[in-house]
């Protein structure tokens, strides 16, 4: 465990985007990348698209990791979000999405990308880490704490 603490800074954890789509969220999430990274907009959605064309990104359990790959990025990075309302997200569960973890990498990323969404999925699977990511009480910081923490909250 540890690599998403590596990728992910406090500054990329949204504690209530208010979206009604996976469009309107992956625009968001391209205007984020272009403020912080200096990659176009268009690209970030694009790439998150592509991926989500292939298949859904969607976990189930209201809980989605849509990723893509970005030619111009140097190295990988990671934006948690919690929505405002959950959003249709042709998960397997057929629930909609209430937690994200946005994670782009560099397009020739191979290992990094498997090895983040593998620590992702197994964080993913606590009900319990779920349910107190969903409390509204519970902040950008603590979000933060809870997705990068190392401990198991199972």
């Amino acid at each position: 465990m540890g690599l998403i603490s590596k990728i992910l800074s406090v500054d990329n954890v949204i504690a209530e985007m208010d979206v009604s789509s996976k469009k309107r969220l992956f625009e968001q999430v391209g205007l984020m990348v272009e403020n912080s990274h200096a990659i176009a907009r268009s690209d970030v959605f694009d790439s998150l698209f592509a991926r989500e064309k292939l298949g859904s990104t969607g976990l189930g359990q209201g809980v989605a990791i849509p990723h893509g790959r970005i030619k111009s990025l140097k190295e990988a990075t990671g934006i948690f979000i919690r929505l405002k309302a959950p959003i249709p997200f042709d998960a397997p569960d057929g629930k909609p999405v209430s937690l994200l973890f946005v994670l782009l990498v560099p397009e020739q990323a191979t290992d990094i990308h498997l090895q983040v969404l593998s620590e992702l999925a197994q964080r993913f699977s606590s009900k319990a880490l779920r349910e107190q990511m969903n409390d509204p009480a519970c902040d950008a910081q603590k979000l933060f704490d809870l997705i990068s923490d190392t401990p198991d909250h199972a």
